[in-house]
């Protein structure tokens, strides 16, 4: 049986909340990326292209089993090996990163650039999110959130070709 995307949609949104995530947090990833590029960037722009990300079902998915993990890690519900090497967010995991790629693989070549780039220094939410404070694990969330504002950016970016990327 398939379910249904709106319910989908709807409860990517729910757990990103719970989780302390606004779309706003991703939308100024976004703006972080593209501010650049784009002249006149607006946040709601930002934030349009964000709910345009998150209205796809690879995303939708991907959002919902990634913070399944984090919450089962959080809870102990997971076997060893496998808890430490997620609530301890182990650099040769790479399962996150993998995950969070078939978000950025929704709006082609850029946004692997654009996702590499913000994993790498981690701004706004994603610093909070990688901090490991509060006994929480957000393992697969940074990741996904990286890779949500990264796909948003290619989106933006593919939307406002430049003159150098036409002549191409």
């Amino acid at each position: 049986m398939v379910k249904d995307t709106n319910e989908l949609h709807e409860k990517a949104l729910a757990l990103l909340n719970q989780r302390g995530v606004q779309l706003a947090d991703i939308a100024e990833l976004v703006m972080f990326l593209q501010q650049s590029y784009i002249d006149d960037l607006t946040d709601e722009v930002c934030l349009e292209n964000v709910k345009a990300v998150l209205k796809k079902r690879e995303v939708q998915n991907t959002i919902l089993t990634g913070i399944q993990l984090d919450i089962l890690a959080e809870n102990k519900e997971l076997m060893n090996p496998l808890l430490d090497i997620i609530v301890e967010d182990e650099g040769l995991y790479g399962i996150d990163e993998i995950m969070a790629l078939s978000i950025v693989n929704v709006y082609g070549s850029i946004g692997f650039t654009n996702y590499g780039y913000i994993d790498k220094i981690k701004p706004g939410i994603l610093k909070k999110l990688n901090s490991h404070n509060d006994n929480e694990v957000h393992t697969f969330l940074d990741d996904i959130v990286g890779a949500i504002a990264a796909a948003a950016a290619s989106r933006l970016a593919h939307a406002h070709p430049t003159k150098s990327d036409i002549t191409k």
